[in-house]
């Protein structure tokens, strides 16, 4: 009996690459908003808001039980001192439709009917995939939208906003919902909050893509800055260890060699400071701290050796510290030669490198 053979799949629209053979082709920011689970979907949404820090004074996470409806609230800084913004996270596998969101518009009604919490300035649904078209144009009509809550009121709010009792429609808190202003309520687009959130030190590591240019580092000033001031001394006593002598201050420096180390560990300093700003700005908490574990125990063994003087033992382990990999940290593309160096100082700084032993 003859078979047909199965015909040969189309070639992929993305050639392969060695990455994509190892790790398979990326997937794309709006994509993984899709595939992230409701958890995930909240902390990806405090790290969106928590980076508006020029917008907010404080943002707290109160998803859970008892959250009344706020999943994130956040205190503005130049409204009024009480004024705050909710963000209620909804992760669903499709648009947000009416059904989505009138318990929720219950539940901030009724908690702001008997004071449970204020009114705040701004109301936003966050969800993955958006405001559907029918939710989307009861936001722009705010009192469509008020007219519609209160018609499913009984359907979808009166039983489920507590389970400890029904909330009736009574007139009390119809008169509360006709005073509200609807026009709170946004649904902010996932490309604006992708957008956003790639401002932030959180975007590269939930995202990839790579860390943004670092800028230069800027030259240091000409004067001792206090912040300077432990390892510019440590400095000083190894310089006095190597010419036997007491050095009190940099002008004492009499040797062109030692002048031109003092110059270089400045500028290595103030790279690695550069680079620790840039990490606040570019990766997740902690990341710059453990790369300054990472270059202290790759030098330990360097820096307790035996050295002819306490300036040989500086030489050798910021020699050291140029050699480590340093591969593992996610800020292994922005690392120059000068901030390895600059990190030994930093270590100095810190007094957890002492060079005079």
């Amino acid at each position: 009996m003859k078979t047909t053979p199965l015909p040969s799949p189309p070639m992929p629209s993305v050639p392969p690459t060695a990455g994509t053979i190892g790790t398979g082709l990326p997937v794309p920011a709006i994509d993984r908003l899709r595939i992230m689970g409701p958890g995930v979907w909240t902390d990806f949404i405090l790290e969106w808001v928590d980076s508006l820090k020029a917008k907010y004074e404080q943002v707290e996470r109160c998803d859970g039980a008892g959250d009344m409806g706020r999943d994130i609230i956040a205190f503005q800084k130049q409204v009024q001192p009480s004024s705050w913004d909710n963000y209620q996270c909804k992760h669903y596998d499709h648009p947000l439709e009416p059904g989505d969101i009138w318990l929720e518009l219950g539940k901030f009604c009724y908690y702001t009917h008997i004071g449970e919490f204020t009114v705040p300035h701004r109301y936003h649904f966050v969800a993955p995939q958006g405001a559907g078209p029918t939710v989307s144009k009861l936001l722009r009509t705010p009192q469509d939208l008020r007219k519609k809550l209160l018609e499913n009121w009984d359907k979808h709010c009166a039983a489920k906003i507590t389970t400890t009792k029904k909330v009736p429609l009574d007139s009390a808190l119809k008169a509360h919902i006709e005073s509200l202003d609807f026009s709170i309520f946004t649904a902010p687009s996932p490309l604006t909050i992708i957008q956003e959130h790639g401002q932030t030190r959180w975007h590269a590591a939930r995202f990839g893509g790579g860390l943004r240019p670092r800028p230069k580092a800027p030259p240091p000033p000409t004067a001792i800055d206090p912040s300077e001031n432990n390892y510019v001394r440590a400095l000083l006593d190894a310089y006095g260890d190597k010419l036997r002598a007491i050095l009190s201050h940099p002008g004492q420096i009499s040797d062109d060699a030692l002048i031109e180390h003092f110059k270089r560990a400045r500028i290595e300093f103030y790279s690695a400071e550069a680079l620790k700003g840039f990490s606040r700005d570019n990766v997740p908490p902690g990341t710059y701290e453990a790369l300054l574990d990472d270059v202290f125990n790759g030098v330990v063994d360097v820096w307790q050796s035996t050295h002819p003087d306490s300036y040989a033992r500086v030489l050798a382990t910021v020699k050291h510290a140029k050699l480590l990999p340093l591969v593992s940290t996610p800020l292994a593309s922005a690392i120059n030669q000068p901030d390895r160096g600059g990190m030994c100082h930093q270590l100095a700084n810190e007094l957890k490198l002492k060079w005079k032993l």
